[in-house]
């Protein structure tokens, strides 16, 4: 097993995770975009597979740097929706609360990538963190508060004790939930220490693990998950549609009775953002719509996820079935934001996937 992270270009041509002729190439993606692959993905990784559906969630890739019309540095609009710095506030009843933005890994399509990794946005300053709760309990109508980031998972036991406390405090914070990649990627790090830190009387918490393959959930990752469940913490998933890693209906049927066994719900199916550089892992939204209508009646519902588009600008999350999404005979997609206005999609060119 690898005994580090890594995190440059001549880490993965000695783990066999890149040609030595193509360390050029992937050092200018490295400049630009923050790369890490934890132990456990690496290890996971086959080098003899050029396919191989963990590397190419991980593994940067020269495409990387073409972007295409209509790929944007804040493909869902946190930044339209940020009333102080580290909250975004798009829905009226709950909060983004963006604590740190460094991840164990850093995953080729993320829709933050211009935000996050070393030389990203840093970590919230104690005066900052106390300006967003401050507008945390001015804001009475906010009822769940989501610790994203990057990773909120990254912060130490007594960071995220001190965190749960406080918002545990706010009497109209009712439910906390954490979005993470960590019980898979560096399972070793979600200890009973750390699990009891996320829980405090009065306050529900919920867990979101970003889960995109089945071969992801190795025993490691399942214990992990036993301990978060065994506490009591309900457990969720997020998956991308990702072209090459799960875009088909086979692999997604793994995965999410994979993750059900696991005793995790599959919450969002996520269609790919356009964030730049990112085509290659997108699918269309047609294509999107016949692999997920391939998983009726085959899957439980239990293990069924909501198939959903961020549409760009910052008009919110939505379905990508029913009367939120239309798309021509031509392939034009069209959808309706929460507010009942509709939107193309792609904003502009052809759709990149």
């Amino acid at each position: 097993m690898s005994q580090r992270s890594l995190t440059r270009p001549a880490d993965l041509v000695t783990a066999g995770l890149i040609a030595v002729d193509a360390e050029a190439a992937v050092a200018r993606v490295a400049a630009r975009y923050a790369v890490s692959i934890t132990p456990a993905m690496a290890d996971l990784i086959d080098p003899t597979d050029p396919a191989d559906p963990i590397a190419r969630q991980f593994v940067p890739d020269p495409r990387e740097l073409t972007q295409l019309p209509g790929e944007i540095p804040d493909p869902i609009g946190d930044h339209a929706h940020a009333p102080v710095e580290g909250v975004v506030h798009r829905y009226p009843d709950r909060v983004l609360l963006k604590l740190v933005h460094v991840c164990p890994v850093y995953c080729r399509f993320c829709f933050r990538r211009e935000m996050v990794g070393p030389a990203g946005d840093g970590m919230l300053s104690g005066a900052a963190l106390e300006r967003a709760l401050d507008y945390i309990r001015d804001h009475d109508e906010i009822w769940e508060v989501i610790l994203t980031g990057g990773d909120p998972f990254m912060l130490s036991r007594r960071r995220a004790r001190d965190l749960t406390d406080r918002l545990a405090a706010i009497p109209h914070v009712r439910v906390v939930r954490w979005h993470t990649r960590v019980p898979i990627v560096d399972p070793g790090r979600v200890d009973a220490e750390f699990v009891a830190a996320l829980r405090a009387p009065d306050l529900a918490t919920y867990v979101a693990i970003h889960c995109n393959h089945a071969r992801e959930l190795t025993p490691a990752a399942r214990a992990a998950i036993a301990r978060l469940a065994d506490a009591g913490i309900p457990l969720l998933s997020q998956t991308v549609l990702l072209s090459g890693v799960n875009a088909d209906a086979d692999s997604l049927d793994a995965l999410f009775r994979t993750l059900v066994e696991a005793r995790v719900k599959p919450y969002y199916l996520h269609h790919g953002d356009l964030a730049p550089g990112t085509a290659h892992h997108r699918t269309g939204i047609a294509e999107g719509r016949a692999i997920v209508g391939a998983l009726r009646g085959r899957l439980s519902g239990l293990a069924q996820p909501t198939y959903v588009l961020d549409i760009p600008g910052g008009h919110g999350k939505v379905p990508l079935a029913g009367d939120w999404c239309h798309v021509d005979a031509d392939g034009q997609c069209r959808v309706r934001d929460i507010a009942g206005a509709w939107h193309a999609y792609p904003p502009a060119g052809p759709d990149a996937g």
